[in-house]
């Protein structure tokens, strides 16, 4: 036997309140989104849910268990035609109960409840890596990582060549200039 749902029921009793929740399912259905209070929307939830899974089955025992609930035939029709396709894709979460403004008599939380139509954006599943994968991964890491290293090394080296090479131009520019001055330095060396 199924454990009752914590709290008051809503209406008098359990057959009222299956009652109630029939009717809230049939009109969610129907209008794909509906007006009501907070306690109601979220005891009409699973039942929708559950109706929608039965649904996107799309078998003929399933066809029989909605309509036991939903006694509508246009409804359960357009449930298994128009909503369970729509829904295919998704593993559920099938509505959406969003808060608005407090009712304006009694001040009651009220809410919207409504289905889920829109497509499921696919979300990149993590693949399984092997251990030579991972191997092979981290090896091409390992060599993009040298390889900035080694171009620094290059680099660094390019520019000790660099700067060894100008001075020595320039001590052949100032021998140019001041020839007889070079002539004694080499003397005296």
């Amino acid at each position: 036997m199924p454990t009752p749902t914590k709290g008051p029921r809503i209406g008098g009793g359990p057959a009222h309140e299956r009652l109630i929740l029939a009717n809230l399912a049939q009109s969610l259905f129907e209008h794909d989104q509906i007006t009501t209070t907070q306690a109601k929307a979220k005891r009409l939830r699973p039942l929708a849910e559950r109706l929608i899974t039965f649904a996107k089955r799309g078998d003929l025992p399933a066809r029989r268990k909605v309509m036991s609930v939903v006694k509508d035939k246009g409804v359960v029709h357009r449930l298994f035609v128009e909503v369970a396709p729509d829904m295919a894709d998704r593993e559920g979460g099938y509505t959406r109960i969003t808060k608005i403004a407090p009712r304006k008599g009694d001040n009651a939380p009220m809410c919207v409840i409504e289905l889920v139509r829109e497509p499921v954006s696919a979300k990149p599943k993590r693949a399984v890596v092997t251990e030579a994968e991972s191997a092979t991964k981290r090896a091409a890491k390992d060599e993009e990582a040298a390889a900035p290293e080694a171009a620094e090394e290059e680099t660094t080296e390019v520019a000790a060549e660099e700067s060894t090479e100008a001075p020595a131009e320039e001590t052949t520019e100032a021998d140019e200039s001041t020839g007889s001055d070079s002539a004694e330095a080499d003397d005296k060396a």
